[in-house]
């Protein structure tokens, strides 16, 4: 059942599970062994900065929504207001695939029957419920994709897979922060300190993009169009796979998640969020609306 409540009360919903994602707050990280229970709580304060650990901000292609996936689980955004969805996961990543299965990786919160760290889980009803995949109690995917044939995901290997069950590991030059994967025919791109990489063939081989500023994030609007932020808070997108690039006319600041996609005016909507506030823009940052403050 989904509950409204607005981005300030959020609060509340992270407190509720901070004793259990406490150990999360440095480097957002955990170990298969840590427990998934715990009693007591966690004031307002000491768990308001989870409320910036957003690590996902997109729409959902199918309604339009605006989901963020968080430390205390996923929110949908319903008017001016926000409404938690589904048990309290620690959704460290998250992606919904073209047939709009959401598909995630992270940790669950107190009461939740998902193994720790949870693998690969998907849910077939936007959310409300949560099926274990595979890799439950191995794997913790902060960097996660789906493209029309795999599922690709970096757990401190890069590993791919066709079915959602069986992985693949892949060589990659250097580790990546995100991980988009193209509508289309799957091509994949990678944030990494050696560079944007893309891959045609599955993560078997990479190239190396060169746009303007070193990219940090990557998303794909669509099978040609590609959205960055760069190391400077600016915004750069390219129309042609990567060939060529135009960069954003100012910084927004650190962008800590980044979504792109083509909207119903065939304009390059591209979201953000930065510390904490999610933003939209459709001219690159030289502009921007405020989705949540």
């Amino acid at each position: 059942m989904s509950i409204p409540i607005s981005r300030r009360a959020i609060t509340a919903s992270v407190a509720a599970v901070a004793v259990v994602t406490f150990g999360l707050l440095a480097g957002c990280t955990a170990t298969p062994a840590a427990t998934a229970g715990a009693s007591g709580a966690a004031d307002t304060a000491e768990s308001a900065p989870l409320l910036m650990h957003i690590h996902g901000a997109m729409r959902e292609p199918a309604t339009g929504d605006l989901l963020l996936a968080t430390h205390a689980g996923l929110f949908r955004q319903t008017g001016d207001s926000l409404r938690q969805v589904g048990p309290p996961i620690d959704l460290m990543g998250f992606a919904i695939g073209a047939d709009g299965t959401f598909y995630a990786s992270g940790h669950p919160g107190a009461g939740v029957d998902l193994p720790q760290p949870v693998g690969l889980i998907t849910s077939k009803d936007s959310g409300q419920t949560w099926q274990a995949a595979s890799r439950g109690g191995e794997s913790d995917f902060h960097a996660l994709t789906v493209g029309p044939d795999t599922v690709a995901g970096f757990d401190g290997a890069l590993r791919v897979s066709e079915d959602r069950t069986a992985w693949t590991v892949h060589s990659i030059p250097a580790p990546p922060r995100t991980l988009a994967a193209s509508p289309q025919t799957g091509t994949l791109l990678a944030t990494t300190e050696a560079g944007l990489l893309r891959s045609a063939d599955n993560a078997t081989t990479w190239q190396t993009l060169a746009p303007p500023e070193p990219a940090v994030l990557v998303a794909w609007a669509d099978e040609q169009t590609i959205a960055i932020a760069t190391t400077a808070g600016r915004l750069a997108t390219s129309g042609d796979a990567g060939a060529t690039w135009t960069l954003g006319p100012k910084a927004l600041g650190t962008i800590d998640t980044l979504s792109a996609r083509r909207d119903n005016n065939g304009r390059v909507e591209i979201i953000v969020s930065i510390d904490g506030a999610v933003l939209q823009t459709t001219d690159a940052g030289a502009s921007t609306d405020t989705l949540v403050p």
